[in-house]
């Protein structure tokens, strides 16, 4: 890391010499305006809107639009002579406790690290601050701007937070705010059931940036000349609710099945997830009966013809009999009449 800014922590008689660090970075993936059918860059010329000429760094100044087609301009001298009575030092104000300044104040977080001799006075600072478990309200000139911020312990370090100014928080102003709308306690208490089931310790770690890992893939397949694959598509998201207390108790039973736990009250009132559940089951019940009542009809229509082609065949089987006793019976007398001579020599 690179220091941005040198000084010291004023906090009382006691001065801490200090280096400031950005504490933290972003990781979206940044891209080059670039011609299509070249890839070469686009380059923009800083020109004066009046005589036309390419200006360079050390000709451009700050104006201020006063209106009127009239401008105000400053120069670095300008500027060099606003008081910033805390242009090299950070200057505690006061110590708050953390929950009293709003989230919405911070702005962007810079670590401090001891410069020097000054590391005795740093950690006493750090530990003293711990153990008061407040927050450090302080002031500081960064980039030539006076900014409110906060001094605070995180993870053995003095961490910096500057801070908006009022004035820069904007007010809501929506017309929801002045509707007279009431919720009925059962929606609040099943509102409530469904922060409970998803409930948990937040672990930063937990959670990714889905696309910037997917463009980042896009651009490895470029690189390597493989087939772009697209990634997979998102569920989409539910169509608003109609009956607010049915998606709530969906999304309770939806959270806890999730997490392997059991719906509240066992086979309690049904809820969507379950009723439909209990619809695919009825379903199923429904078919089995009517498919054995299939399988006998079909049987019943089988034993009609398995009967007709036995009677068809026994007419078959007498006329075949009568034919074979017929054959038999003239050659049984010849057979008396030769054995009946000898019988009487």
């Amino acid at each position: 890391m690179r220091a941005i800014w040198k000084g010291a922590v004023s906090f009382g008689l006691v001065s801490i010499g200090v280096k400031v660090y950005s504490a933290t970075e972003e990781k979206d993936i940044r891209f080059h305006q670039v011609h299509r059918e070249d890839g070469g860059r686009i380059r923009y010329k800083r020109t004066c809107s009046v005589c036309g000429e390419e200006v360079t760094y050390d000709d451009i100044a700050k104006g201020y639009d006063i209106g009127g087609g009239e401008m105000v301009i400053l120069t670095d001298e300008d500027f060099a002579e606003l008081p910033l009575t805390t242009s090299h030092a950070i200057d505690v104000l006061e110590f708050v406790p953390a929950e009293q300044v709003d989230p919405i104040l911070y702005n962007k977080a810079y670590f401090l690290e001891p410069e020097g001799s000054a590391t005795k006075p740093y950690v006493l600072l750090r530990d003293a601050l711990s153990d008061s478990e407040r927050v450090a309200i302080v002031k500081v000139a960064l980039r030539q701007r006076e900014q409110l911020a906060t001094l605070r312990v995180r993870e053995g370090v003095l961490l910096l937070n500057t801070m908006l100014w009022p004035d820069e928080i904007r007010q809501p102003d929506f017309g929801f705010l002045d509707e007279d709308l009431k919720v009925r306690p059962p929606e609040l208490a099943m509102a409530s059931s469904l922060i409970d089931s998803m409930a948990g310790e937040f672990e930063p770690d937990a959670f990714t940036d889905d696309y910037r890992a997917a463009l980042q893939e896009v651009i490895d397949a470029k690189i390597e000349g493989r087939e772009v694959v697209q990634p997979e598509e998102e569920e989409a998201a539910p169509a608003a609710a109609v009956d607010l207390m049915a998606a709530l108790k969906a999304s309770v039973e939806r959270a806890r099945a999730a997490r392997g736990e059991a719906p509240e009250g066992g086979a309690g009132e049904p809820t969507p997830i379950s009723a439909a559940r209990s619809a695919q089951k009825a379903a199923k019940a429904t078919k089995a009966p009517a498919k054995k009542a299939a399988e006998k009809k079909a049987a019943a229509k089988k034993a009609p013809a398995k009967k007709a082609a036995e009677k068809k065949a026994e007419p078959a089987k007498k006329t075949a009999a009568k034919k074979t006793s017929a054959k038999k019976a003239p050659a049984k007398k010849a057979a008396e009449k030769k054995a009946a001579p000898r019988k009487t020599a």
